[in-house]
């Protein structure tokens, strides 16, 4: 049977039952060792009678197997599959991602395309119900991802692209705004986000001047991230490997530092928001939560889903209904053994130190005399 558990931590509780069932155990095994050792026949019959034990026993098994099947009702069990409709609801995102050659750098370790691949998986791995897309760009812009609810697909794909994806080097980040804005599936001017990696380098492609437009005309915020220090910069690698030398100009080394002026140009323009990332590691969950998913939110199709179909209250009833017979096995019998069980204690110790047959007969004569 294909079974799946949405909280499998909770069978650590079936230890703890265990070792509930072990102290019992050892608890009646003690007290009898001590009985045998320090009562008589009649005494342990007295201390250890055969229904209260038996009344023990079945209260004991009757609370174990309730927390048993309490812990498996906590473990969420489920099995069986059912299809079902779920409105889908959130944001389209679609991710820019700067793969020029100066993305190679190795200020942000172990280099600024590396670290925005991460920090996209990163937001990625926050979203719930969010369409993401992703564009390419250097030269030229490509889109790598159309707008897709399968996360995995998408951070695979993520992985594969790089200064190899793009035929053209160079930088043009305005026509990349523009190629996101065209990925979006929505037409309406509603919860669409476009967040651009990028180091801010670009090429004359008047990126402010493009995003100012799009917001204007279909209200997409843009969230930029820049990457790279902006002080001293650093070299180019040849390749991706890092193992050709670095890019010269003129018989220099090529330098590359983050432009954050043009990127928190744009966040300004559109009403978004500028993380000036450089080499630091930016916690990007707190990043997609302050900023890209106070976007306005819209009504996707519904999608239909296979799930599983809960089962845990097949064992949280029985669990419960077992509580409430232990209750009653454990109370059975008790009111009558305090109306009649109890006998006066002169009558007890009476019967406990009999007197002596020839005692009484001396006790009769005195009192004839």
């Amino acid at each position: 049977m294909d079974i799946q558990y949405g909280n499998p931590s909770a069978f650590y509780l079936l230890a703890i039952v265990a070792v509930g069932i072990g102290v019992t155990a050892w608890g009646t095994v003690a007290r009898r060792r001590a009985a045998m050792q320090f009562a008589t026949d009649r005494q342990r019959r007295r201390l250890l009678p055969t229904e209260r034990s038996a009344r023990r026993w079945t209260s004991a098994i009757l609370v174990t197997t309730s927390l048993a099947l309490l812990a498996i009702a906590l473990s969420d069990i489920r099995w069986g599959k059912t299809w079902r409709e779920v409105p889908q609801k959130g944001i389209e995102v679609m991710f820019v991602l700067d793969v020029s050659r100066s993305m190679l750098a190795e200020d942000a370790s172990p280099n600024r395309l590396a670290r925005a691949k991460q920090q996209i998986k990163d937001m990625v791995d926050e979203m719930a119900g969010d369409r993401v897309g992703l564009i390419s760009f250097a030269g030229e812009s490509r889109q790598s991802v159309p707008l897709t609810s399968h996360y995995e697909d998408f951070k695979q794909t993520l992985d594969s692209v790089g200064p190899h994806t793009v035929r053209s080097g160079g930088s043009k980040l305005g026509n990349a705004i523009a190629a996101a804005a065209n990925g979006f599936l929505s037409k309406t001017n509603q919860h669409k986000a476009i967040v651009i990696f990028t180091d801010g380098e670009d090429q004359e492609s008047d990126p402010v001047a493009v995003a100012e437009n799009l917001y204007a005309d279909q209200g997409i915020r843009i969230f930029t991230v820049g990457l790279g220090d902006m002080d001293q910069g650093a070299r180019v690698p040849e390749s991706e490997d890092g193992r050709g030398g670095y890019v010269q100009y003129k018989g220099q080394q090529v330098w590359s530092k983050m432009n954050g002026q043009v990127l928190q140009q744009i966040a300004e323009k559109t009403n978004g928001a500028y993380i000036p990332a450089g080499t630091r590691r930016v916690n990007m969950a707190d990043v997609y939560h302050g900023y890209v998913a106070n976007v306005e939110q819209g009504e996707f199709e519904t999608a239909k889903i296979n799930a599983y179909i809960v089962r845990y209250q097949w064992f949280a009833v029985p669990a419960l209904a077992l509580l409430v017979l232990e209750v009653l096995v454990s109370t059975q019998g008790s009111g009558t053994r305090q109306r009649f069980g109890k006998r006066p204690v002169v009558e007890r110790v009476k019967n406990l130190n009999p007197v002596p047959e020839h005692a009484k007969s001396l006790d009769e004569s005195n009192h004839a005399a």
